[in-house]
């Protein structure tokens, strides 16, 4: 049987089919907003996995270009990895679900939005946020808190539900927020330096649009909603935690106590191996028991003593920022580099400089089609003091390097302002905390250190929380370090610059966050985040006058539209020949412009004088030194610019009458010419008798001039 529900949000239509297509899945929903149609499948595995102390849910995220009306590029004519769009739309479906699932459930779980269709005024991420949500709620998985997500633009100071492509390309601020019917639990921002009231005020609109959308998915699963099934949750023997709690806890809690992280390690270390001696041979089968009870008894240990002995594992007050110290100018060859360090976290930034065509081209279903600003992280095993096959980027650290470069891309000049491509990455040298936001702190000194001429310095900082079991007590933490992220309830990035917020990414373990919680967190954010511009400042404070001596330089030129292909030459011939002569970059673009890049002057001159001879039109009445390139019976076509060439006639060869061409000039012979004539079809009609006699007037005249003077 087909079920159809229907709503409007922001006045378009929302459309939902259940029961349509996908008949063997647990669930799975057509979803369409406008023309943007999302396919949602939501399954479980029937029995939990075993040994393993996480939850085992997966989200996928699949663009079809056919979407678009696009073929994929490329040799093979298939859509192939995700692309980092759809990469960080699936953490952005994961990050609000995850929380909600009953504690202990061990099955299986996936979830797959495949867009089938994308209206550009309708963002298909947030219809298969909305989508995810819906179809574990009408699955029999064990999934009841329906979250809806809803996109905030801010167009002249009003706030715009949903925004068009239009209102997008206009607006100061893209807003993701999703929330249960009681509180929110993701908030995804990146903005035009948002004060921090307007944006505490977005997140309040959005939320109340939020509720609106639960309200629609509860009245469709109260509709046709499946039986939920009755889960086997995952629960600790109560013998055995009793066992290892008598064991370890008092050790545990004098190691929870060292401010010294390494140390506190070192000793955790040691009581581990102690209680493998103890229990690994009693309890062989359940050594992942034995883990989580010793991981609930850290985590009992330090939110006690932050929330009721308030204080923090590493003695700071919970409004102090960690040690920070601010370096540039790190590496000799890069062309602009930082290094930021706040506590045991460590982040180099190196910034390169190049050619706009080396922006990179995005192959997807956005309307982007390419991006001149790229930022890039990583994260090395060593910068947590670990042993690690090296690997291609994760989800992770895409996700952490595209909220750095959403931090920045406001503050970035414009191509016209400051016409190269620039690439930045952010390396984690040591890793305690936060490490997305100290690379933002590094790139901008890279950036300001490369001469970037950004539009003011940004910081980033991440705000904690612990809560109280009832969720009666709540306290908020700033520049939270690894062990409260551990064991905490949020991770609330905010960066920005002294003037608001450019990004803000917030992860909560809770089933939402207070309204207290989100106005403290992005209020304190705030005080932090100047403190570190502070420091940063005293570093550098403005982007250098120069950029490196390494660094390509840009030389522009603009040229007739027309002229572009006399440049390019057939099948890109002319421009490749340049390029080898020269040894610079060359990027042109269909109104005229024509960028050179080069760190050799003298190399990038010579490109110059090729491309202004190449380009430069004749005109009548002016005098060419010409080589003759074709001799016929009735004239010689003389060249007289690259690609240009014209005829002159027998009869204006010489001022006397010329039988032969032959007895004038010869081929490769270098002549005079003057153009007399450019008729309707292009043709150029020169005359060396007229250049002769022009010359000799000249002369006759510079002679006359110089006997005047003499006199």
């Amino acid at each position: 049987m087909i079920h159809i529900v229907e709503t409007t949000v922001a006045g378009r239509n929302l459309k939902v089919e259940y029961g349509k297509v996908g008949m063997l899945s647990n669930c799975a929903i057509f979803m369409s907003y406008g023309e943007t149609v999302v396919l949602v499948n939501a399954n479980a595995s029937e029995k939990p996995r075993d040994g393993i102390d996480f939850f085992p849910l997966s989200v996928e995220y699949e663009e079809k270009l056919y979407a678009v009306g696009k073929i994929p590029g490329g040799f093979i004519k298939r859509e192939a990895r995700p692309s980092e769009k759809a990469i960080l739309t699936a953490r952005g479906i994961d990050r609000p679900l995850r929380p909600l699932f009953p504690k202990g459930y061990k099955n299986d779980v996936q979830i797959i939005c495949t867009v089938l269709s994308v209206d550009h005024d309708n963002l298909p991420e947030i219809l298969a946020m909305n989508g995810a949500s819906l179809a574990l709620c009408l699955s029999s998985i064990p999934f009841t808190d329906a979250v809806g997500t809803v996109s905030v633009g801010l167009v002249d100071g009003e706030f715009i539900l949903n925004p068009t492509f239009e209102e997008r390309t206009v607006s100061s601020m893209k807003l993701t927020v999703c929330a249960t019917k009681d509180n929110v639990t993701m908030i995804e921002a990146n903005g035009d330096e948002i004060p921090e009231d307007v944006m505490i005020k977005a997140i309040a609109f959005a939320f109340e649009a939020c509720k609106k959308i639960v309200a629609f998915q509860e009245e469709a699963v109260a509709k046709f909603g499946k039986e939920k099934i009755i889960p086997k949750l995952h629960k600790v023997d109560k013998v055995l935690e009793s066992e290892v709690r008598e064991f370890s806890f008092d050790m545990v809690k004098t190691a929870m106590y060292i401010m010294d992280k390494d140390e506190r390690n070192s000793k955790v270390d040691e009581i581990k191996e102690k209680m493998s001696s103890e229990f690994d041979e009693k309890y062989a089968d359940k050594k992942a028991d034995i883990g989580e009870v010793f991981y609930n008894m850290q985590k009992e240990i330090v939110r006690n003593m932050m929330l009721n002995e308030k204080r923090r594992p590493d003695g700071r007050a919970f409004d102090e920022v960690r040690p920070l110290s601010s370096e540039v100018g790190i590496l000799p060859r890069a062309h602009g580099t930082g290094l930021f360090t706040r506590g045991l976290t460590q982040v180099m930034t190196v910034t390169t400089l190049g050619a706009l065509g080396e922006a990179q081209t995005l192959d997807g279903i956005s309307d982007e089609k390419t991006k001149r600003y790229m930022h890039h992280y990583n994260f090395p095993a060593y910068s947590v003091g670990e042993t690690k096959p090296l690997r291609g980027p994760g989800r992770r650290e895409i996700g952490h390097g595209a909220l750095a470069e959403k931090a920045l891309e406001p503050l970035i000049p414009s191509a016209e302002e400051f016409p190269y491509a620039i690439r930045v990455v952010s390396e984690v040298l040591s890793s305690n905390g936060s490490t997305s936001q100290a690379s933002v702190c590094a790139s901008t000194l890279s950036l300001l250190d490369a001469g970037v001429p950004i539009k003011r310095p940004a910081a980033g900082i991440a705000m904690g929380l612990i809560t109280s079991a009832d969720l009666t007590k709540e306290r908020v933490i700033t520049d939270i370090q690894g062990i409260e992220d551990f064991f905490g309830d949020m991770d609330f990035k905010v960066a920005g610059t002294e003037k608001g917020i450019t990004a803000i990414q917030v992860d909560t373990k809770l089933h939402g966050l207070s309204e207290y919680c989100i106005k403290t967190a992005i209020t304190d954010a705030k005080v932090a985040r100047l403190h570190i511009l502070e420091n940063m400042k005293q570093c550098i404070s403005e982007p250098r006058k120069e950029i490196s001596k390494y660094a390509p330089r840009m030389y522009t030129l603009t040229v007739a539209p027309d002229k572009i292909r006399d440049v390019i030459g057939k099948g890109g011939a002319t421009i490749k020949k340049i390029i080898a002569e020269t040894g610079v970059k060359i990027d042109t673009s269909d109104d005229g412009k024509i960028v050179i890049m080069s760190a050799d002057s003298a190399c990038a001159n010579k490109a110059v004088k090729i491309i202004e001879e190449l380009t430069k039109s004749v005109k009548v009445g002016e005098i060419y030194l010409g080589k003759v390139t074709k001799i016929a019976a009735f004239g010689a076509f003389v060249a007289i610019l690259p690609n240009k060439e014209g005829l002159v006639h027998i009869s204006k060869l010489d001022f006397v009458r010329v039988n032969k061409v032959e007895d004038i000039v010869s081929v490769g012979d270098e002549i005079l010419v003057k153009v007399m004539e450019i008729d309707n079809q292009g043709r150029v009609n020169l005359s060396r008798r007229d250049a002769i006699k022009d010359s000799e007037n000249k002369d006759a005249e510079k002679k006359q001039n110089e006997k005047k003077v003499n006199e």
